[in-house]
């Protein structure tokens, strides 16, 4: 290993005890709140009306959105629909039936964050639809088995590929995870796609984001005019779904769950 590389793994948290029940408990949080957004996600209901809805929850439990002001950014939700990968703005227009949105946010909780996403179906969707759905969150589920002590982030990347169904879905490669605490974002950054036995090698205490976006048709994306919002080049749809994990002794611990 390189003096380069030595330094960026050195720079990698391990948290104690005590600091991941702080991560923990925003992430209690988070999960609780991403329950109360899915039952309002219907046919009718703007993302402006759940971004003002969570930014309210948040607020009445004593916690914030980390992501309102970060870099500029404007909401307290992500709210991406259809081809929309990640980074988009909530709006007034109206979620309609067969739609696909993917609900992305950061509590702040007494200074530790935690991340979270998912991605809801507007009433009655595809079968197109629903097996891209099934498969993103088979992806994320499948990337966090491979995250335990002595693992390596290219393992996780290779969790995420196996769930693509031989390739049938691509996989965006410009946008990966993070470690977070108390920065949304932190080291390391965590690649969807890679090979096994590659990347830093994981430990006890770390934290990470997994969260990959799977697509209909090509992973190509691009920003749209409005500066944030990331589609798909072909314009399919795309889906993602994200939990906070705690590296422990015994395998992955998801604290947004």
């Amino acid at each position: 290993m390189d003096n380069g590389k030595r330094r960026r793994a050195a720079s990698i948290a391990i948290r104690t005890r005590e600091e991941l029940e702080g991560i923990s408990a925003a992430g209690r949080l988070a999960s609780r709140l991403r329950r109360e957004l899915g039952r309002r996600v219907r046919p009718g209901i703007s993302t402006l009306e759940l971004d003002r809805f969570a930014e309210r929850y948040l607020d009445e439990r004593g916690a914030a959105a980390a992501q309102k002001g970060y870099n500029g950014y404007p909401y307290s939700l992500c709210a991406a629909v259809n081809d929309c990968v990640c980074h988009g703005l909530p709006d007034e227009r109206l979620l309609r039936e067969g739609d696909l949105v993917t609900i992305d946010f950061v509590v702040e909780l007494n200074g530790w964050m935690a991340d979270t996403a998912w991605t809801y179906a507007v009433g009655k969707v595809s079968r197109e639809a629903e097996g891209l759905r099934k498969h993103a969150y088979k992806a994320m589920m499948s990337g966090i088995a491979r995250a335990r002590p002595g693992s390596r982030l290219g393992d996780i990347a290779a969790g995420v590929e196996e769930a693509t169904d031989n390739g049938a879905y691509g996989v965006v490669a410009q946008y990966g995870g993070h470690g977070i605490g108390r920065r949304i974002h932190e080291p390391p950054e965590v690649p969807f796609v890679g090979f096994a036995g590659t990347g830093v090698q994981l430990k006890e205490g770390m934290v990470l984001t997994i969260e990959p976006m799977l697509t209909l048709g090509s992973p190509e994306v691009y920003i749209a005019e409005d500066g944030w919002s990331v589609r798909t080049m072909e314009g399919g749809l795309a889906a993602q779904f994200e939990h906070t994990v705690a590296i422990k002794e015994d395998g992955p611990l998801i604290l947004t769950c």
